[in-house]
């Protein structure tokens, strides 16, 4: 038996900017961490050896990898020709709900595919081939921030360059500065589950008019103001630029925001938070509020009526938490 763990991530600024639509004309840029929600990932043989048996929200059994329902699990399998196996996937936080589960994932299956196969993997080879088997092999119309978040792990500036490369830098800051930033975040869960799919397949159509062009380069030099503002060390900006690029990330496309959204948006930024955003692609799931501590009683008190969920930074990227004796 083999288990992967691979981290979900929380973008803060720049996102879209990794959408094919973007990069290919001007490059992209995100800065986001990975956080402490998993994504699992158990393989082990299966006693049937010609068979494949997939359990995640349903259940598969295939004698063939071209029967596999699941096109994650399909291409990954299918590239290696891998059968005889029982693989599960548990999750810290439902999928659909903007934190790159999809991704994660990606990138935990690989990496237990390719441990069981013997193969060490680095953090920027399972970045890539998760890159390749969601946008070339599956044929999925998003971009390429969360399976190097998922990767590599931790604060990082990523960069996504015309040729298709990438580059994963970390955010450099204080201990005492970065451990301020963590608590003044906090999660709220809204609830829902979006189709990214269909989000980003609008926004990338949307990047070709020129205006909304336009407002993703905006959104990308925010990404590179809220890294100068870390890397100084200095929190005073960060609520405000979180909020601008919300603002200008919702009214991109319909369907990253609605009234609803709106509202508790609102009423997070009146109970004291400086600034906050959406995660994922929109629609559902949680929303992210700077706040500083010496407001966090009221906003809470104010926002009681939400459910938070507790979160830490995460500085591991996808590893290999277990290898059974059988594979010593």
């Amino acid at each position: 038996m083999i288990i992967t763990r691979t981290p979900f991530r929380i973008s803060f600024a720049g996102g879209g900017s990794d959408l094919p639509a973007f990069y290919r004309r001007e490059q992209g840029a995100v800065l986001s961490t990975s956080i402490d929600k998993y994504m699992y990932i158990v393989i082990h043989p299966l006693f049937n050896g010609n068979n494949v048996l997939l359990k995640y929200s349903q259940t598969e059994m295939v004698n063939q990898l071209s029967d596999i329902a699941h096109p994650i699990f399909r291409e990954a399998l299918s590239m290696y020709n891998l059968t005889g196996v029982d693989i599960n996937s548990i999750a810290d936080i439902p999928a659909g709900t903007g934190m790159g589960s999809s991704s994660s994932f990606t990138v935990g299956l690989l990496n237990a595919i390719r441990a069981y196969l013997g193969k060490y993997t680095s953090a920027e080879k399972l970045a890539s081939l998760a890159c390749h088997i969601e946008l070339e092999r599956v044929g999925s119309p998003i971009g390429k921030q969360d399976q190097y978040a998922a990767a590599y792990g931790g604060l990082n500036f990523i960069t996504f360059n015309q040729d298709e490369s990438v580059k994963v830098e970390k955010v450099i800051m204080s201990p005492q500065i970065r451990s301020q930033l963590d608590e003044n975040l906090i999660l709220i869960y809204i609830g829902g589950k979006h189709t990214a799919n269909d989000i980003l397949k609008s926004q990338s159509s949307a990047i070709s008019n020129e205006e909304k062009f336009n407002m993703q380069k905006r959104m990308v030099k925010l990404a590179y103001s809220l890294r100068e503002t870390l890397q100084d060390n200095n929190l005073d900006d960060f609520g405000s630029i979180l909020n601008e690029g919300w603002l200008l990330k919702r009214s991109l496309v319909k369907g990253i925001s609605n009234n609803d959204i709106d509202d508790i948006y609102k009423k997070g930024i009146e109970a004291g938070a400086l600034g906050g955003k959406l995660l994922g692609a929109g629609g559902a799931g949680f929303i992210l509020f700077y706040c500083p501590k010496d407001r966090q009683d009221s906003f809470r008190k104010k926002m009681k009526d939400f459910t938070e969920t507790p979160f830490s930074f995460e500085y591991q990227g996808s590893q290999v938490i277990y290898v059974g004796e059988k594979f010593y």
